[in-house]
């Protein structure tokens, strides 16, 4: 199991992290840590130094899927290998690599190639018409709903550029790949993560922005598996919400490496069924 380093205390796991780096040691597994402000300046060799060879699952923040092929063209110099591929991190993290396989499951969406206001125009007209939220390929900005996020009538073209040249402002360098937009969906409920391994769910919880907020006990996925099994990716992380007239909808799917655990899944449960 790889974990980022404290900043301030390189020989120690990130304290985000810290609780499972120790749940991993207890189930008998070699915890080995890496620099991640080198990994995201692009320094992979720097930051995977005290990596030993051998099958390795990270656990730690987010990043790129260009800095995540680094980090493992980089670890297989060292004759370790990453269990998920860079080829299908890039998948599960960015949205056009899993909405193919979930399109009636989850928000009508359109998306661009780079922020040119051509293409994004292009996609406003595949859409549709309506209200639509708009994002990069990896994330929105939930926290600027009005500014940065929500766009009331996608017919509106100076209005939804407004929010587009706003979102990308705030993204800066981070800019994933091209402008997205979803159908806007009124949703009624909590957002439910979902954790699933060779497209087998091995958890269910909270999301961790809401971890109090705990699945119903009778949420079947059984829909949903098969969709997942589809995208044969190893490890991956599915978002649920209810919407306002009790469908469930999948809003997101992420990489399991790193997507966030709530608070309220214990640390040494998770480590054990997603090793």
């Amino acid at each position: 199991m790889i974990f980022p380093s404290d900043p301030l205390r390189p020989r120690r796991p990130d304290e985000h992290f810290a609780a499972e780096a120790a749940a991993a040691r207890d189930l008998g597994e070699t915890v080995a840590l890496v620099d991640h402000d080198a990994l995201a300046r692009g320094d992979a060799d720097q930051a995977v130094r005290g990596v030993p060879a051998g099958e390795a699952v990270y656990r730690g923040w987010m990043l790129s899927a260009d800095r995540y092929a680094q980090f493992a063209a980089a670890l297989e110099q060292r004759d370790a290998r990453l269990r998920t591929t860079a080829a299908d991190y890039r998948r599960a993290h960015e949205l056009p690599g899993w909405y193919a396989a979930l399109t009636d499951v989850t928000p009508a969406s359109a998306w661009t190639r780079g922020d040119g206001r051509d293409e994004f125009d292009a996609a406003r007209a595949r859409l549709g018409p309506g209200a639509a939220v708009l994002r990069d390929y990896s994330k929105s900005m939930k926290h600027h709903w009005h500014e940065a996020m929500y766009i009331p009538d996608t017919g509106d073209e100076a209005a939804a550029w407004r929010v587009a040249s706003r979102f990308r402002a705030l993204r800066e360098d981070e800019f994933a790949g091209g402008f997205v937009l979803r159908a806007f969906e009124n949703f009624a409920s909590a957002e439910v993560r979902t954790w699933w391994r060779d497209g087998r769910q091995v958890l269910c919880g909270a999301h961790p922005d809401t971890p109090a907020d705990l699945p119903p006990e009778d949420l079947d996925t059984g829909w949903l598996a098969p969709r997942i099994a589809a995208l044969a990716l190893p490890f991956v992380t599915a978002d649920l919400v209810r919407r306002a007239d009790g469908t469930w909808r999948v809003v997101e799917i992420g990489d399991g490496q790193v997507s966030d655990r709530p608070v309220s899944l214990d640390a040494t449960e998770f480590l054990a069924a997603i090793r």
